[in-house]
């Protein structure tokens, strides 16, 4: 409340459409005052905000004119994500720190209190949280120490996420960086799926109640003579037959520093294969860079360019779409797209 021109301006709450509502009762109080109803547009939203309280204002004058500035709470935005079908999640961990006594290695950290905080993430909403382990190919690593401790780590959170009814994206990434061959990845997979699915079993987690975020088995980035997509997929799909159960119901990748083309086209040779020799999961996308950095070169930080940026996103996210379920194919590359 605030005392402007012998009036008492007041902001509260009340049960109309429009949540918000303000009273200038004119002193000393003599008759009961007629309060008007707040509309309050968030521009960031792209709505107005129907059940936004004003928290507090502050009334001043500019040129003669008496004006209003309001602090309120606009709707959550979980809330708005998830009156569209779309279900919130969030990052658990703290991330990688230098892993002690094996240099060039890391560990992610942040379960010093993760039970309090997945408590408190799902009292706002979230429904499910992901934690990123990261291994390195090179000289002489991935160590089993380095792979046991990771795997640890994403046991142990994947199981406080269940307790409070969070579903945990479990996600060893085995980076690309480097020239080593796909075979050579192909070990190193293959050795931390067995090793987190090992932890995993001994956390108790239902595996049915989880997703796992993987990388595809890929040559290393300065690698000769890269693996062609069928490669990637064969080498890929193999692999998790040999370590992941069929309980768990997907397998998410993510783009892993791969181009954008290239993340969509060995998205599509996966699931070909994968419905070749009727792996049992459901092979999706969970993409950063391979969605997003097409339409931020387009962008550039410049206003005018966003309806542009906008197309380019929704043109990558239809191809990955495609590709989700084996149907991409170069020529869509071409395709125009409105927004």
């Amino acid at each position: 409340m605030a005392y402007v021109n012998g009036n008492l301006m007041v902001a509260g709450m009340s049960n109309e459409e429009w949540s918000s509502a303000l009273r200038s009762i004119p002193y000393p109080f003599k008759t009961a005052s007629k309060g008007t109803q707040l509309q309050i547009w968030h521009a960031s939203h792209g709505r107005y905000e129907t059940q936004s309280p004003v928290r507090t204002f502050v009334p001043y004058t500019i040129d003669g004119k008496d004006y209003v500035l309001a602090a309120y709470t606009c709707t959550p935005l979980v809330k708005i994500l998830r009156d569209q079908g779309i279900l919130p999640g969030i990052k658990a961990d703290i991330g990688a720190k230098p892993l002690a006594f094996s240099p060039n290695e890391v560990v992610t950290e942040g379960l010093d209190g993760l039970r309090e905080r997945l408590a408190e993430y799902r009292g706002l909403g979230a429904v499910f949280s992901k934690w990123r382990a990261v291994i390195a190919i090179g000289d002489g690593i991935p160590t089993p120490y380095c792979i046991e401790v990771n795997a640890h780590a994403l046991g142990r959170y994947a199981a406080l996420s269940q307790e409070q009814g969070i579903v945990p994206m479990v996600e060893p990434e085995v980076l690309m960086d480097g020239d080593h061959t796909i075979e050579r990845c192909y070990e190193v997979e293959l050795a931390t799926l067995r090793e987190v699915f090992a932890q995993l079993g001994a956390q108790r987690v239902q595996l049915g109640g989880m997703l796992l975020k993987a990388s595809m088995v890929l040559s290393g980035k300065t690698a000769r003579n890269r693996a062609s997509p069928d490669e990637v997929a064969r080498y890929t799909v193999d692999c998790f037959r040999e370590s992941v159960p069929a309980a768990v119901p997907g397998i998410v990748f993510l783009s892993g520093g791969q181009g954008d083309e290239e993340a969509t086209v060995n998205l599509d040779a996966i699931n070909r294969y994968a419905a070749k020799v009727r792996a049992p999961w459901e092979l999706s996308f969970s993409y950063g860079r391979g969605l997003q950095a097409a339409p931020q070169k387009v962008w550039s930080g410049k206003a005018e360019n966003v309806s542009a940026a906008q197309r380019a996103f929704v043109h990558r996210a239809k191809l990955t779409a495609a590709a989700r379920v084996g149907q991409y194919t170069p020529e869509m590359e071409r395709e125009p797209v409105s927004v």
